[in-house]
C-alpha cells in the first residue's frame, strides 16, 4: 500500500506544529480520506476512522469550549488512545493545554492552520489523492502542447526526445523525458510527471544531457500534466495499413484508463513537431464537438445523395 510521509504534508500545506517534542519523521499517511471527529468528541467511538487525518474545525472547537473540563478529560483520553496519525486544528483555532499534554505523551502530533475548514479539507484530500494514486513508470516523453498532454512513445532511438526538443523550441512545455511517472487520480484522469532526478533534463544522442529549464527558461517546462493523447512513433512499414481518415478512435490503456492513441510512421523528411501539434489541436477540437473526419464523411455522403437524386 502506498503512503506519504506526514512531514511532506506539513511542508506542503504549511502547517504549524504545536507539539514539537513529537517525532513525526516515521509517521505515514496511507489514505486520502480525512475525518472530523465530531461524534467522537461527544463520546461516541463506534466506527471511528482513526487511521485518517483528524481535523478539528470551528464547530468542534466551540463545542469543546462549552464542555466542562471534568467531562472533556475522559473523552480526550479515549480519543487519543487510538493510533491516529495526527490532529489538525483549522480556522485559527487552538488546542487546549489538556489535549496538547496528552497528545505529546502519546506521541500524537498536533498542528494548526489559519485556513478555513472546508477549503482546507478539499485541498488536503485533493493533494493526498494525487500522492497516493496508483503509479507506474513508462518509457516515453510527455509534453504539454496547446494545453493537451501528449505522451510520445516508441522504441529507443526513434526520435522522441528530438521531437520534444523541437516542440519546446516552438513554445510548448516539457514535462518529462525518457521516464514518465503516471498516476491514476480518478477513473477519468491520468497525471504524468518526471522523476525528481531527471526533471527538466533531455538526453540527445550524440550531444548528451541538456537542461531545458536553463537553456529555454522556466516557461519551457512543467511539473505535471494530464495525459490526453498518446503518439506512438514507429518505423515506416510499407506492408502495414495506416489510418488515413481517423473515423475510428484507437486507444491504449494505463492503469485501467483508456487514452486516445495514434500510431505515427516515421520516414525521412517528416516534421514530427508539426504533426504532433496538429494531432493535439485536432484532439482538442474533437473534445469540443467537431470531428473533421466525420465532417468529410458527411460531405461525401451528401454529395453522393445529390448525385443519386439528379440521376433519378
Amino acid at each position: 500500500m502506498s503512503s506519504v510521509a506526514l512531514s511532506k504534508i506539513v511542508e506542503k500545506l504549511d502547517l504549524k506544529n504545536v507539539t514539537p517534542e513529537v517525532d513525526i519523521s516515521k509517521i505515514k499517511i496511507s489514505t486520502s480520506e480525512v475525518n472530523r471527529p465530531a461524534l467522537q468528541l461527544t463520546g461516541y467511538f463506534e466506527h471511528f476512522a482513526y487511521e485518517r487525518v483528524q481535523i478539528v474545525g470551528y464547530v468542534e472547537y466551540t463545542y469543546l469550549e462549552n464542555v466542562p473540563r471534568k467531562k472533556k478529560i475522559p473523552i480526550y483520553e479515549q480519543f487519543l488512545s487510538y493510533k491516529i496519525p495526527c490532529l489538525i486544528y483549522t480556522t485559527k483555532t487552538k488546542p487546549d493545554e489538556d489535549i496538547l499534554k496528552m497528545a505529546t505523551e502519546k506521541g500524537i502530533p498536533v498542528f494548526t492552520t489559519s485556513q478555513a475548514t472546508s477549503p482546507f479539507m478539499a485541498e488536503i484530500i485533493r493533494w493526498l489523492n494525487v500522492e497516493l494514486a496508483p503509479c507506474i513508470s513508462i518509457h516515453g516523453v510527455l509534453v504539454d502542447v496547446y494545453g493537451e498532454g501528449v505522451l510520445i512513445m516508441g522504441e529507443s532511438g526513434i526520435g522522441k526526445s528530438e521531437a520534444a526538443l523541437e516542440l519546446i523550441k516552438r513554445g510548448h512545455r516539457l514535462v518529462s523525458d525518457d521516464v514518465v511517472e503516471i498516476r491514476k487520480v480518478s477513473d477519468e484522469t491520468l497525471i504524468g510527471s518526471a522523476p525528481d532526478i531527471t526533471r527538466h533534463f533531455i538526453e540527445l544522442r550524440g550531444i548528451g544531457i541538456i537542461d531545458v529549464k536553463t537553456l529555454f527558461g522556466v516557461e519551457s517546462v512543467k511539473n505535471t500534466q494530464s495525459i490526453d493523447l498518446v503518439i506512438k512513433l514507429e518505423e515506416w512499414d510499407r506492408d502495414k495499413e495506416y489510418d488515413r481518415l481517423g473515423l475510428e478512435e484507437e486507444y491504449t490503456e494505463f492503469l485501467g484508463n483508456k487514452v486516445v492513441c495514434h500510431s505515427l510512421p516515421i520516414r525521412p523528411g517528416r516534421n514530427l513537431a508539426i504533426i504532433v501539434e496538429s494531432a493535439a489541436v485536432n484532439h482538442r477540437q474533437k473534445k469540443m464537438g467537431y470531428n473533421a473526419a466525420k465532417e468529410l464523411y458527411k460531405r461525401v455522403q451528401d454529395s453522393l445523395t445529390k448525385k443519386a437524386r439528379a440521376e433519378d
